[in-house]
């Protein structure tokens, strides 16, 4: 591999590094670039993306595309990863960090919208670095362009209901009173139930017996 591709994770960090700089330095050229959209698609970004996918996509042998399904294991496994492992994966870590280690030093409205943007990027399979990493690798293109069509095709109809699921299950959307939904009600049993006070309890805080309470 050239330097490039050797050395990506050292370039991945250094961007990130010089865009938070630049973001905080320059917050007024990063809102005109935010500006600059077309039916709710930065066209920036789009121009990006298209630059990322362009070297992978001229690679493609669409007369060959027929001969994927000969070899169904990478697909099975990309599509066991991407629908029954990920987005459930997210959503258990955004619990574990957000309402367990970071409980204390993130407010419980920012922690809910954390939980919420890690489970919508956990539905979401990637497509676009799909492209890049397969290109860095000199992976199969076909194969490639196959595993993404497949994948953008079942969240076309996957992503609303296994978003809706696990929003529903952190208790996202709805509060434990006034929902249906079976894991809130469990839920809010269980921290009633280790919330309660026993009847002494009461009574001392009142100042009276507990037979006072009871007459």
């Amino acid at each position: 591999m050239g330097i490039f591709e050797r050395f990506l994770s050292l370039w991945v960090a250094l961007c990130i590094v010089i865009g938070v700089i630049s973001g905080v330095a320059l917050p007024q050229l990063f809102e005109f670039v935010a500006g600059i959209e077309y039916a709710s698609v930065n066209l920036v970004v789009a121009v990006f993306i298209w630059i990322m996918i362009y070297p992978m996509m001229v690679n493609v042998d669409f007369a060959s595309l027929k001969d994927v399904g000969r070899k169904p294991r990478g697909l099975c496994i990309t599509l066991v990863i991407n629908w029954l492992v990920k987005p459930f994966t997210m959503a258990g870590l955004g619990i574990l960090f957000f309402e367990h280690l970071f409980a204390g030093l993130v407010d419980p409205q920012t922690a809910k919208e954390y939980i919420a943007g890690m489970i919508l990027l956990g539905v979401a399979p990637c497509t676009a670095m799909v492209f890049v990493w397969s290109q860095l690798v000199r992976g199969d293109a076909n194969y490639t362009l196959v595993q993404v069509s497949i994948n953008d095709i079942i969240m076309v109809f996957a992503f609303a209901p296994i978003a809706a699921l696990l929003l529903g299950v952190t208790d996202i959307v709805a509060k434990s009173l006034g929902t249906s939904n079976p894991y809130n009600m469990v839920r809010a049993t269980l921290n009633a139930l280790k919330n309660s006070t026993t009847p002494a309890e009461v009574a001392a805080k009142r100042g009276k017996t507990v037979e006072e309470l009871f007459n």
